[in-house]
C-alpha cells in the first residue's frame, strides 16, 4: 500500500502593521496555533546579542542604517530557519520567502488607545501625538532605507481591520487563509 500523503509546505507567514495593531500578540498566537516559531527580532534583541546598550543602538540608528539592516537581515535569517511567523513592520515587503503576507490595520486613534492601555503613563492626547510622530518617522525611514512607502499599496494577501476584533478572531482568519493555500 503506497502512502499518497504530500507533506505540507512549512509555515511562512509574514505579519506587518503599524504600532498598536497587535502584530506581536497576533503573531505569537498564530505561531502557537500553527506549531511554528514566532520571529520578532528587534533592536532590543540585537542589543542583547551584541552586548551593545539599546540606547546606543537607538541613537546611532537615527543616522546609521546599519542597525536597521542588521535587524532586518537577522529577522529573515531566523524566519527562513524553519516554520515561522515573522512579526515585523516590514515583513510583508522584505521576507521574499513568505507564502502568506498579512497586513493588520486600524485607525490612528484606535492604535493610540491600545498603546495607551498597554503602556499607560502619559495622557491619551500625548500618546496619540507620539503615535502619529512614530508613524511619520517609520514612514520616512522605510522610504529612505528601502524605498518602501508603508502608507501606499501593500503587498499583502490578506488585510485585516483589527479595530473591533479580538486577537483570537484575527488568528482564526489568518489560519483559514493559510489553510486555503495548502
Amino acid at each position: 500500500m503506497s502512502n499518497n500523503l504530500v507533506a505540507s509546505p512549512p509555515v511562512r507567514i509574514a505579519v506587518s502593521g503599524k504600532s498598536g495593531c497587535g502584530n506581536t500578540t497576533v503573531s505569537t498566537l498564530l505561531a502557537e496555533s500553527l506549531k511554528a516559531q514566532v520571529v520578532n527580532y528587534t533592536f532590543r534583541s540585537l542589543s542583547k546579542e551584541l552586548g551593545v546598550p539599546l540606547a546606543q543602538i537607538a541613537q546611532e540608528a537615527e543616522h546609521d542604517p546599519k542597525w536597521d539592516y542588521l535587524v532586518d537581515q537577522k529577522q529573515i535569517e531566523l524566519a527562513n530557519a524553519g516554520p515561522s511567523v515573522l512579526a515585523s513592520r516590514l515583513a510583508i515587503w522584505l521576507w521574499k520567502e513568505a507564502r502568506l503576507r498579512v497586513w493588520l490595520e486600524a485607525p490612528l486613534e484606535v492604535r493610540a488607545a491600545r498603546i495607551y492601555q498597554r503602556e499607560g503613563g502619559k495622557p491619551h492626547d500625548e500618546v496619540l501625538a507620539a503615535t502619529r510622530e512614530r508613524d511619520q518617522r517609520d514612514h520616512d525611514r522605510y522610504l529612505k532605507l528601502y524605498r518602501i512607502d508603508n502608507d501606499a499599496e501593500k503587498p499583502a494577501d490578506l488585510v485585516i481591520d483589527v479595530s473591533r476584533q479580538t486577537p483570537d478572531a484575527i488568528v482564526r482568519q489568518i489560519v483559514q487563509a493559510w489553510e486555503s493555500l495548502l
